[in-house]
């Protein structure tokens, strides 16, 4: 068989099978440290798709950006669900395969057959209200942002009013979990104790499955009060759209969006900062002209927070790259690997604030992440929120030494050090922001907010820094 090049050249396809393959470790040291020399030793040697072998399971993983696009926007030929997968309905993947329990919580970034298009549609009809900025709920949540933005920011300036710290730990992991907790409709600083669990799981820990017991119980137990006692949030809304969910599978939904969005966009606004205040003088400019989007898209194309999508299965068998996919195997698309694409890098303007939208940090096609819209307005309300109540912040590090954290899915900061100086002006709402009366409304009495496990974390933080 033969596979076309879009430069009319042409190459024998690779007809092997996967599980004949004898595929090298992707999840090695190398690939924590540089990733990008990974993918490009991959791209060497198989070209634009890779036989890889992921803690013990073979799949295929995608380099090339063409190939992402080609898989990305075809459902049919690339469903998702895990009962596409052969090997797993074979009884070929181990029961203990580590992977295994973070793509078992079946929810919509997973779910696949006919139960995914109503569920899809009832995710679409409940983020509306919070992403469409004509609607009171998406006002309210940008003040949420800024509320809680402030309140950390605040928080950071208890430790002087120049100083270091962690923005990660401080500011960029905190900031979408508490709007997160906002958007689910937690009860004052209630969901603080579900939020640090949360990390726990992130973190992928000793107290990882513990954490996650009681996480799944606390959303179990939020979404019967929902039913009970509808409000003005995401549960409520999903709940009156898709009335058929059960309790169980409505908390999966819930984990799903306080984990997967909370941690992408936590990253994001790690990642932007350090783009703005490692880049050159325009870069940081451009922030007071309304860029802040501009900023996060150039670093979603060179650092994406997601970095290899859940997997994909083919349907039949059908070519890519260099090699013949069997049916039901599993593709991981990887959208680093294809934001360096040679195919696609080279003809990616550099050295400007334009940026180009093309990356696939939210996917593609009829997958694409519903929440895209919700995520970026967040991050960019809170990166701007950053640098409108800093004088003055730089990388306590350099750029190069800053440590990073990997998984098969996100790569993320572990710390962001930076030398601050926080502005002598009172915080107060932007220019363009909800008015003081509507960041009340969000925020938690103190009192409660000085009795939260998360409050306390964040000010032991201030303290152990002194």
């Amino acid at each position: 068989m033969e596979s076309q090049w879009g430069d009319g050249g042409s190459v024998d396809l690779d007809d092997t099978r996967l599980e004949e393959l004898s595929p090298q470790p992707l999840l090695t040291r190398d690939y924590e440290t540089r990733p990008a020399l990974v993918y490009e030793r991959l791209r060497q040697q198989h070209g634009p798709v890779a036989p890889v072998d992921l803690l013990g399971v073979p799949a295929w993983l995608v380099l090339g950006y063409r190939e992402a696009l080609q898989v990305l926007q075809d459902n049919d030929g690339f469903p998702k669900g895990l009962e596409n997968w052969r090997a797993r309905s074979e009884g070929r993947v181990p029961a203990d395969w580590p992977l295994g329990p973070s793509l078992e919580v079946n929810h919509i970034l997973i779910q696949g057959g006919p139960g995914y298009r109503p569920l899809r549609t009832a995710w679409d009809v409940a983020l509306k209200p919070f992403q469409d900025p004509r609607h009171p709920q998406a006002k309210r949540l940008k003040a949420a942002v800024t509320a809680y933005a402030d309140e950390l920011i605040t928080l950071v300036g208890q430790g002087g009013k120049t100083g270091v710290a962690d923005l990660s730990a401080q500011f960029s992991r905190p900031l979408p979990l508490m709007v997160a907790s906002h958007l689910l409709g937690f009860p004052g600083s209630q969901g603080d104790d579900a939020l640090m669990d949360m990390w726990r799981v992130l973190d992928a820990g000793p107290d990882a499955e513990a954490a996650l017991e009681r996480l799944l119980a606390t959303l179990a137990e939020l979404a019967a009060t929902k039913l009970e006692k509808p409000g003005d949030d995401f549960p409520s809304y999903l709940l009156a759209a898709h009335p058929d969910l059960s309790l169980d599978h409505l908390a999966r939904e819930l984990f799903m969006l306080l984990g997967m969005t909370s941690d992408h966009v936590g990253i994001l606004i790690s990642n932007t900062v350090v783009e703005v205040i490692s880049g050159e003088g325009s870069v940081r400019a451009s922030l007071s002209a309304g860029m802040v989007r501009e900023a996060m898209n150039r670093s979603v194309m060179r650092k994406p927070p997601l970095v290899n999508f859940v997997p994909r299965f083919a349907a039949e068998d059908a070519p890519l790259g260099n090699y013949t996919i069997r049916a039901g195997d599993p593709v991981w698309v990887s959208s680093a690997a294809a934001h360096a694409d040679p195919l696609f890098a080279d003809h990616v303007a550099s050295g400007t604030t334009i940026s180009t939208r093309a990356h696939l940090s939210w996917g593609a096609g009829p997958r694409q992440c519903p929440a895209r819209e919700l995520a970026s307005t967040v991050a960019a309300a809170g990166v701007g929120r950053l640098f409108e109540r800093f004088d003055y912040l730089d990388l306590a590090l350099p750029a190069d030494q800053l440590p990073w954290r990997s998984s098969p899915f996100m790569r993320g900061l572990r710390s962001l050090p930076v030398r601050y100086e926080l502005s002598s002006a009172p915080a107060r709402p932007s220019a363009n922001g909800p008015g003081p009366e509507a960041a009340e409304e969000v925020l938690p009495d103190q009192s409660a907010r000085q009795r939260s496990s998360l409050w306390r974390y964040l000010t032991g933080l201030i303290r152990g820094g002194r």
